[in-house]
């Protein structure tokens, strides 16, 4: 198998610290070999050609089906597509708390993936009045809404959540490598991870869009019980509008992204009240909106 360093965020240092959970890392290194396909390649290198193989990233279509409705197609990497659904469910505000997902189903077919999804009655009824119904692409974060109102719908502003030094920031950053299982084998995979400030990263999850990454690892915390303003999102990717809209969605306070933000993605969170930091690195960072939870 070959390894390369992570290649989808410009600019990024490669992290020499070793897990600070090494049940999370244990986790992480459990990942289903489905993600990723061994292929045939020619590696070209200062004039020489070698025959050998890469590990190339998996996506799939990944229909999010509730009470047997087709809402949207999505194109994602077929890992915890448990937690991805319920991240989706709540992030798209399409339930308003995490128990009014009843239920959750995967069944993989030969080329893609329908996962059932059950929610309360009355927030299926309204479901159907904006019911979606469109595909997705991998880098795609509003293309499912059918007005300008879906794509751009306001958020109410998020608690005051936790207070988190820069150091604590900068340790995340540099501890967030050795637990992109997926990203080491492909090099081309996003990761969200839940920081809690005093215990480090608890959560990463990975796939080939940003923002279903950061779906998937609200899903897991969700799942958990996990209180959304006691840490913050790190996100290895650039701070677009809907991670942050996402994130506002659910009540996370302080997002965290490697690459560069969106001038949409900023006005939002200063709307929003939501502390966006972006070209974030293990001896640096930029503060975008509501620097005062940092400290």
């Amino acid at each position: 198998m070959q390894t390369r360093a992570k290649s989808d965020t410009p600019g990024a240092e490669p992290a020499d610290a070793e897990p600070v959970n090494a049940a999370l890392a244990d986790a992480a290194a459990a990942v289903p070999d489905a993600v990723s396909a061994e292929l045939a390649v020619e590696r070209w290198q200062r004039g020489s050609v070698t025959r050998t193989t890469d590990s190339v990233a998996e996506e799939v279509p990944v229909a999010l089906v509730y009470h047997d409705v087709p809402h949207v197609v999505m194109l994602a990497t077929p890992a915890d597509l448990e937690d991805y659904a319920v991240g989706f469910t709540l992030s798209e505000a399409l339930v308003a708390r995490a128990d009014e997902i009843r239920g959750v189903t995967v069944t993989h077919g030969a080329a893609s993936v329908d996962v059932h999804i059950t929610v309360a009655w009355e927030r299926f009824t309204q479901l159907l009045q904006r019911r979606r119904n469109l595909t997705g692409r991998t880098g795609c974060g509003l293309c499912g809404a059918e007005t300008a109102e879906d794509a751009i719908r306001e958020t109410a502003a998020v608690p005051a959540g936790v207070a988190v030094s820069v150091d604590e920031l900068h340790a995340a950053v540099e501890q967030i490598a050795p637990l992109q299982v997926i990203n080491a084998r492909t090099g081309s995979v996003h990761a969200a991870a839940w920081v809690v400030p005093g215990s480090g990263i608890q959560v990463v999850r990975e796939d080939v869009g940003r923002h279903n990454a950061l779906d998937k690892t609200i899903g897991a915390l969700a799942r958990t019980g996990a209180d959304f303003g006691s840490g913050f999102m790190l996100m290895t990717s650039r701070a677009s509008y809907e991670l942050v809209q996402k994130c506002a969605t659910v009540g996370i306070p302080l997002l965290v992204a490697m690459s560069a933000p969106t001038a949409f993605a900023v006005r939002l969170a200063q709307r929003a009240g939501i502390t966006l930091v972006a070209f974030a690195r293990r001896d640096k960072h930029v503060v975008y909106a509501h620097p005062q939870r940092l400290t």
